[in-house]
């Protein structure tokens, strides 16, 4: 750990500085401090989901070099939970041997999506074929090469399908062109895929790598819906994407928890699409299922703790609740009552202040002793609740 190895100080707390104040943040939080480690937060929003945990919150913008240097001067090492945060100053402060991790030089590679995905295949990680789009007529022409539908992206500051464009046919080229208008994009071929996963990999600063079980993920709309575990693949195919998940995370050299999101063909190739560097939304069910969760472990590998091999204890599912498409304010969870009485099921509100279209507010998981049991209480207890408005909901 930081400090002094093997020893958790109750005089001196470590203090663990997290630049993302949102869910992530907040789950990060909340097992540190259940090892009763102090926490900082940096985050614009006053009141974020994760200052209801931290003992301390910086309000500062994510890119903000003298909030980041005020968390640094104030905890014994700093992550990130958002992948805005300034690769730049994290660099300065690696440079004075801070620790910070994962490192900046990892996120710098992985926060730009062509950078992220150049870095991939030059260390032979297959990834879906791709190019950076400089012109209309390029963008034009490289899909008539890659062949429609193909997938424009935004390189940069883009997350839950919001810097995606699926480019279905040569009438929506120009379309698809300014949708991005000013912004450095990429193109990718479209992958037919059979399945999306994910595998959430552990790595600390000696090199130690242990990985959560293979999730299976269905989205809607560009955004995770679902999340099935232990994923539905032969034996064969699931020990592919793992070694894959493992080799990434080696080429990568990075020290916390990472998402890496995979497509798996119908012919059982297995390629990757993106990688967080950090805990990951498909990552949440192994809060009940597993007997080590992403944000204990992101905590762990941070702070150069061992990492414990993670058993799956049961099957489960998990489901994202988003912000309805008709409003956007204040809100109410209605339904806890019922949804509270399925057996397996757990809830998690994450405290965001506003409702807005499509915005995760929570997850529900269930556990069960088969997947069917799990996806079938998950189901159930998806119905029994819904987001209203605020206005109107009896005090």
């Amino acid at each position: 750990m930081v400090g002094s190895p093997g020893f958790l100080s109750m005089d001196s707390p470590t203090c663990v500085g997290i630049i993302g104040g949102g869910q992530l943040g907040k789950m990060i939080a909340n097992e540190a401090r259940r090892m009763s480690l102090k926490v900082i937060v940096l985050d614009p929003t006053e009141g974020c989901p994760a200052a209801r945990i931290a003992d301390e919150q910086i309000i500062a913008d994510f890119k903000d070099e003298s909030a980041i240097m005020q968390l640094a001067n104030s905890c014994d090492v700093v992550t990130y939970e958002i992948e805005l945060a300034n690769s730049s100053a994290l660099k300065q402060l690696e440079a004075q041997n801070y620790p910070v991790r994962p490192s900046p030089e990892t996120l710098r590679v992985v926060q730009n999506k062509f950078r992220q995905k150049s870095f991939l295949r030059e260390n032979n990680i297959p990834v879906p074929d791709f190019e950076l789009v400089r012109s209309e007529q390029q963008l034009r022409e490289s899909c008539e090469r890659f062949g429609y539908p193909a997938v424009l992206k935004a390189c940069e500051d883009s997350y839950d399908g919001r810097g995606n464009f699926l480019i279905r046919s040569k009438k929506k080229v120009a379309e698809a062109f300014s949708y991005f208008s000013g912004r450095d994009c990429m193109l990718e071929r479209y992958v037919p895929f059979l399945k999306e996963v994910s595998i959430m990999v552990a790595r600390n600063p000696r090199g130690q790598i242990e990985t959560l079980p293979v999730a299976e993920n269905i989205h809607r709309d560009s955004i995770l819906d679902t999340t099935i575990v232990p994923a539905r693949l032969s034996s064969r195919v699931e020990l592919k994407a793992k070694k894959l998940a493992e080799k990434t995370m080696e080429k990568l050299q990075g020290a916390g928890i990472f998402g890496i999101e995979m497509f798996v063909t119908r012919n059982g190739n297995v390629l990757v699409n993106e990688i967080a560097p950090r805990p990951h939304n498909s990552g949440h069910y192994a809060n009940e299922a597993c007997s080590v969760s992403q944000f204990e472990l992101h905590l762990r590998a941070v702070l150069d703790l061992p990492l414990s091999k993670v058993e799956l204890l049961s099957s489960a599912a998990m489901v994202n609740i988003l912000g309805p498409e008709n409003f956007d304010g204040s809100y109410a969870v209605k339904g806890v009552d019922r949804l509270l009485r399925v057996s397996g099921v757990k809830l998690y509100i994450y405290g965001k202040k506003i409702s807005r279209p499509r915005r995760k507010l929570g997850h529900i998981t269930a556990t069960g002793k088969s997947l069917k049991d799990a996806l079938e209480r998950v189901s159930r207890a998806r119905k029994m609740i819904s987001i209203v408005p605020a206005a109107g909901v009896p005090s």
